[in-house]
């Protein structure tokens, strides 16, 4: 239940694309330039919420990659490695997550629940039952 909390935004919006008639056509596999908000949502032993936000820049080339760019100073790293679809959700192998400890910043790295329409692009996941990362992107080409 604890991880619904986390997730509620992005189960609305897939809820909600399950009532939408998309005439038959397939949905796309993200590819190309995405930017817009990642957050990082941490609960506390008081059951409180805090987020800290920061805005990025995703690149996903099919068969080559992604990269993550935009504000990488404090909140997300800067990173790239590989990625594909999985089921119902996208993994991301990052190149550049520590091999030891745990890193000071979030990395997009590990399995997402995902919903993408050709434009937008959201993606959420949880850490344990503490924390959880939210990505809320837009294609710019």
């Amino acid at each position: 239940m604890k991880k619904l909390i986390y997730l509620l935004p992005l189960l609305l919006t897939l809820a909600a694309g399950c009532f939408n008639d998309h005439g038959g056509e397939a949905t796309p596999d993200p590819s190309g330039t995405f930017k817009g908000q990642f957050r990082h949502i941490s609960k506390h032993e008081d059951n409180s919420l805090d987020t800290v936000k920061a805005e990025i820049t995703v690149m996903i080339e099919p068969g080559v990659g992604y990269k993550v760019l935009g504000d990488t100073a404090t909140v997300h790293a800067g990173s790239k490695g590989h990625y594909g679809i999985v089921g119902s959700g996208i993994m991301f192998v990052d190149d550049t997550y520590p091999k030891t400890g745990i890193p000071a910043k979030a990395h997009l790295n590990g399995e997402y629940v995902f919903v993408y329409n050709g434009n937008v692009f959201q993606m959420a996941r949880s850490i344990g039952d503490t924390a959880a990362y939210q990505y809320d992107l837009k294609k710019t080409n």
